[in-house]
């Protein structure tokens, strides 16, 4: 599982997130859609943007979402009581464009009936985002697949029939329609629907504000509000929904933002603060 983790990571983290092995506090570069950790003794809270948290294994984890303009990023962390920061400086959007070629136009030019579906489904997942609770899940995550592929394709900048839409927040993975697909860690179903663009999906809440997403499903296995433990099996490959072949979606927000989950399933690459 490693061995195999470490070759995917190649095609699918950015080389500025590769490089960046540690940093002394001051304006590191970082993509969008990174995370950094900051780690030492004695951490009593973490914050960035206003925002406060518990250290998770003894460390400042800070996620950095997808389209976080480029500029600098002021990181915090307390220990004694005292107030410690230290900056990161967010890179322009490193990544590539795709272009995908659908048969069905309904799925890129929508109808108003489709557009207003589209809306109830967004406010609906919008309010998971706010979720949080105490840590149910450690890092690296647990592959979705039992056989992860190359592939991934996180923050590409798409479009469909030749109009530009959202960049992809997640990371694609191949493979065959029934494959079954894994629980990354421990938690609890948030939501399980079958939506426009997703299809069948389901949302998993492991606690400190991190959600993992399962799209484009043949099967759900699961219900909302059901536990789930790492590896355990939560439904099969498909292409419901917006898709062009059978293959999983599998992204994640952490504290709402859309990172690179290729991050936290091998975050021996992510960039430190030291």
């Amino acid at each position: 599982m490693r061995r195999r983790s470490s070759r995917l990571l190649a095609a699918l983290i950015p080389a500025a997130a590769l490089s960046s092995a540690g940093f002394a506090g001051e304006a590191a570069e970082v993509p969008p859609g990174a995370v950094v950790v900051w780690r030492g003794d004695g951490i009593e809270r973490c914050g960035m943007a206003g925002g406060k948290w518990d250290p998770l294994d003894g460390a400042c984890w800070y996620p950095i979402d997808l389209l976080t303009p480029a500029g600098d990023l002021e990181l915090g962390r307390w220990r004694g009581g005292r107030l410690e920061t230290a900056r990161v400086r967010v890179g322009s959007y490193p990544y590539e464009v795709q272009h995908i070629r659908l048969e069905d136009d309904s799925r890129v030019n929508l109808s108003a009936a489709d557009l207003e579906r589209v809306r109830r489904e967004n406010a609906l997942i919008g309010r998971l985002w706010s979720r949080r609770g105490p840590a149910r899940f450690r890092l690296p995550l647990a592959a979705p697949l039992e056989s992860l592929p190359g592939g991934g394709r996180f923050g590409a900048r798409r479009f469909f029939n030749g109009a530009p839409r959202s960049p992809h927040s997640g990371a694609d993975f191949a493979a065959k329609a029934g494959t079954p697909v894994l629980a990354a860690a421990d938690g609890v179903v948030a939501l399980a629907g079958d939506f426009f663009f997703s299809g069948r999906s389901l949302f998993l809440d492991h606690g400190d504000g991190l959600l993992t997403m399962y799209f484009h499903l043949s099967e759900v296995g699961v219900e909302q509000g059901d536990p789930v433990l790492a590896g355990q099996q939560i439904g099969r490959v498909g292409q419901s929904g917006r898709a062009t072949g059978p293959h999983l979606h599998f992204a994640a927000r952490w504290r709402g933002a859309r990172v690179d989950p290729a991050l936290l399933l091998e975050p021996a690459a992510i960039p430190e603060i030291r």
